[in-house]
């Protein structure tokens, strides 16, 4: 084998990874949306139940997720393990950056800072948070196709 063997990429058939965005706004933006980073001090619950029933596209509702984030709270003060793991599939959704490691870091020494984070990361991108995702899908913004995929031109002989 030679070294020019070895620089070759190799085609796999599977498409490149696509880089890492930054976060549209940082982690200590709090005051830039100062009635989210109120409501998250103050009841954290609600704005982890938005979030995460829009990570996960409306399989999960806010209440059932915002009640189990506030009783894991209560009974082992470690809701922060389960904020955690929302943040980890929301980067991963969005493809944005950081690690697991980071996430978890980040959840148990700024809890309130991380939720705030991707409330506005979601505003950013279009949602209104307050809907849910069923309500941004109903005025469009939900990744659901609507209509048929097109279709290009017939085979010809």
């Amino acid at each position: 084998m030679t070294s020019y063997d070895q620089e070759k990429p190799i085609a796999t058939g599977f498409p490149m990874e696509a880089p890492m965005v930054p976060w549209s706004t940082g982690l200590c933006d709090c005051f830039d949306d100062c009635s989210n980073c109120c409501l998250t001090c103050w009841c954290p619950c609600i704005t982890f139940g938005q979030t995460s029933e829009i990570v996960d596209r409306g399989l999960s509702s806010c209440g059932v997720n915002g009640a189990l984030y506030a009783l894991i709270g209560v009974f082992t003060g470690c809701s922060w393990i389960y904020s955690c793991t929302y943040r980890t599939k929301f980067r991963r959704t969005y493809n944005l950056e950081g690690s697991d490691c980071k996430d978890c870091l980040i959840h148990f020494w700024c809890e309130s800072c991380a939720l705030c984070q991707q409330y506005r990361e979601l505003k950013n991108r279009g949602y209104d948070v307050s809907l849910g995702w069923h309500g941004n899908v109903e005025r469009g913004m939900g990744d659901v196709a609507t209509a048929p995929p097109p279709v290009y031109g017939s085979m010809n002989r």
